[in-house]
């Protein structure tokens, strides 16, 4: 039998799983909070982003529930039934860094290509935005729109296959974490950062269309980072009986 390339597994993946595992053993029953995310950081002997990266994906499989201000418990749901072996993809912070690598040149050399229909047409999406400031399911088709204007106004389309490409990742990673994390304020923030973007685009001026859109996607990583940080690290004393059985993860081993 022929040698096949081994694929190494994402560290989030391997941290994921064995997480899972620990539910599915019963280790962590339905019901129980999660260690905090320093203490699963500490255990696993591997970064912060990484465990975020990995509570992400759990909670995309539904085998956990992110609690903003209380912590990350386990569903109620048949644990066992879930698998988690597939390499489902990149991380989320993976994601944005793909997304401001190449945003960032596609806004620039969107400055210098577009045309006046591009231009009003990206006004037209920040004015959308302002609208439906409280509308989640509107606000991210505006946002999607917005973005993939921007790589049309290349004239490349190749560039616009790859940025749905990216925004169709970031859809499924984020579709039902991002309802947990945003309110009006990080919308009205989204909503200046495309205006900004907008203006560079249409002043054609590539270097700072660029470093808007380096600056727009940077805060979403924080924003990001924040929420998941809140929850991970809600590890509140009440519940002995919950707090307990989620003690320090004995079984967990470094990666």
């Amino acid at each position: 039998m022929p040698l096949q390339a081994v694929e190494p597994k994402r560290l989030y993946r391997q941290i994921a799983d064995q997480i899972a595992q620990l539910i599915a053993s019963g280790e962590f029953p339905p019901g129980s909070r999660l260690p905090a995310e320093r203490e699963l950081a500490v255990s696993l002997g591997v970064s912060r982003t990484s465990v975020r990266e990995a509570i992400i994906s759990l909670e995309m499989s539904r085998l956990v529930e992110v609690r903003v201000g209380t912590g990350i418990f386990v569903t109620l749901q048949n644990a066992a039934a879930h698998g988690l072996s597939a390499d489902s993809g990149p991380g989320p912070f993976e994601l944005l860094d793909a997304r401001k690598l190449i945003e960032g040149e596609i806004a620039a050399l969107a400055a210098k290509n577009g045309k006046s229909d591009d231009f009003e047409a990206l006004a037209a999406s920040v004015g959308k935005l302002e609208t439906s400031t409280d509308d989640f399911a509107v606000r991210e088709a505006v946002d999607r729109d917005f973005h993939l204007r921007i790589a049309k106004a290349t004239g490349n389309s190749s560039l616009e296959l790859v940025l749905d490409g990216l925004w169709n990742q970031r859809a499924e990673l984020w579709g039902r974490l991002q309802q947990h994390f945003h309110t009006r304020d990080l919308a009205l923030q989204t909503i200046g950062d495309h205006a900004a973007i907008a203006k560079a685009i249409a002043a054609r001026d590539a270097d700072a269309a660029r470093a808007a859109m380096h600056r727009h996607i940077a805060r979403v990583a924080r924003e990001f980072q924040r929420g998941i940080e809140v929850a991970a690290q809600s590890t509140l004393p009440k519940a002995a009986g919950v707090g307990e059985r989620a003690g320090r993860p004995r079984a967990l081993k470094g990666t």
